[in-house]
């Protein structure tokens, strides 16, 4: 497996100030929005941007967890037994300005699923999508893009990309993975 680093922990830092400070520019006051991570990686960095936006503004805004696996059109193929983790929630999302969070946008199914999900919970004002690493237009599957993105990396098919945090037991960082040909 090749491996090569994009992005270091300075360089998530600096990308989450990046975006939060876009989200505070665009939303003076904060009033009515929401922060909602997709489960999982996308939850962490929706709890980072919610502490960011505390340092900048002194406002806590809301945040809340997504779980979006019965949502997903590839559910089945996940195995017999998916693991559902839990939506959290503590708000009404009714009216509100949701600011859906996740660590990478590929095809857009994720996100699709994300809306899906949320919808069952209430009416949004709007929803907007906050992605760290957004792998291009190219292989985007439906008509989703981000407002706010840390940065854009297209890639292949054949490559993924990995956020990898201190949440999750890591150090930041996030790598493009590709699988190697086995040589003859």
């Amino acid at each position: 497996m090749h491996s090569e680093t994009i992005l270091e922990e300075k360089d998530i830092q600096g990308c989450i100030q990046a975006i939060v400070k876009k989200i505070i520019e665009a939303h003076k006051g904060l009033d009515d929005v929401v922060l909602v991570g997709i489960r999982t990686g996308g939850a962490y960095l929706a709890a980072r941007f919610q502490k960011a936006i505390a340092q900048l503004t002194g406002r806590k805004v809301p945040m809340g967890v997504l779980d979006i696996t019965l949502y997903r059109d590839d559910w089945t193929r996940i195995g017999p037994s998916p693991r559902v983790g839990k939506t959290e929630l503590p708000f009404s999302v009714d009216d509100k300005t949701v600011i859906l969070v996740d660590d990478v946008l590929f095809t857009g199914r994720t996100v699709r699923a994300a809306m899906d999900a949320l919808v069952d919970y209430g009416r949004p004002k709007k929803i907007e999508l906050a992605v760290l690493v957004d792998r291009g237009e190219e292989y985007r599957e439906l008509p989703i893009s981000p407002n706010y993105v840390g940065g854009t990396w297209p890639t292949t098919p054949e490559q993924t990309i990995n956020v990898y945090l201190q949440e999750a037991g890591f150090t930041d960082h996030v790598t493009i993975e590709e699988k190697r040909a086995a040589q003859a």
